[in-house]
């Protein structure tokens, strides 16, 4: 009898070994790939236009800016890409080609040239909410970061003042100039690889002091 009950222990604790389940070791799931633009992407907002006084000055990308060509100014795009804007008012589009930064105010994701802007109608608007779709990239848009723009200025004494309080706070400022009379001087806080790692930091400083940018810095240029 004895001998049975053994029997029935060990055949349990047999059975229970063999139901355990074994936990095996999971890797930390790898780190997602920062997003880039890609042909076919789409962005929606408010688009501007802007000519005189910047007609024949230096644009960001380092070619003289002509209003009455078909170029943007975009804040992350790279120089080169080429877009299609769709007026959502009208369903006018345009077809123009990236050479500048900007624009940097609320709502607004991309600033036309005055060509641009006449052929999508809206000229006398000043404003138009509209559709982008990026038809082309560069093969080569070189060497660049994103930065968090947090301010710009005409005197560049203010400059460097918000420059110095930027890095004292978060480690890693400097300053771009965009010709003008006088020049323009705006403040890029940080150099991450992607606009998703320039994200926290945006975030961090807009809940401090308000409205701030990402944007595009590109190593070989001033901007």
């Amino acid at each position: 009898m004895k001998r049975c009950v053994w029997l029935v222990l060990a055949l349990a604790l047999l059975l229970a070994g063999c139901a355990r389940k074994k936990h095996a070791r999971v890797p930390p799931a790898a780190p997602r790939p920062a997003a880039v633009p890609r042909i076919g992407d789409e962005e929606a907002g408010v688009a501007s236009w802007y000519g005189h006084p910047y007609h024949g000055r230096r644009a960001s990308s380092g070619e003289i800016y002509d209003m009455e060509k078909l170029t943007a100014a975009h804040r992350t795009l790279p120089f080169g890409a080429e877009v299609r804007v769709r007026n959502l008012t009208n369903d006018r589009t345009v077809d123009v080609r990236i050479n500048d930064r900007g624009p940097f105010v609320g709502d607004r994701i991309i600033d036309l040239s005055r060509a641009a802007a006449s052929q999508i109608g809206m000229l006398g608007p000043g404003t138009a909410r509209v559709r982008l779709r990026i038809l082309a990239l560069p093969e080569d848009a070189g060497m660049s970061c994103f930065a968090v723009q947090t301010g710009a200025f005409r005197d560049r004494s203010n400059a460097e003042r918000e420059r110095k309080r930027m890095a004292a706070r978060y480690g890693v400022a400097r300053l771009s100039v965009r010709d003008g009379s006088p020049p323009l001087w705006r403040v890029l806080v940080g150099c991450q690889p992607s606009i998703e790692g320039a994200a926290p930091l945006a975030q961090r400083i807009r809940a401090e002091r308000g409205a701030v940018f990402v944007v595009r810095v590109e190593a070989s240029r001033n901007d």
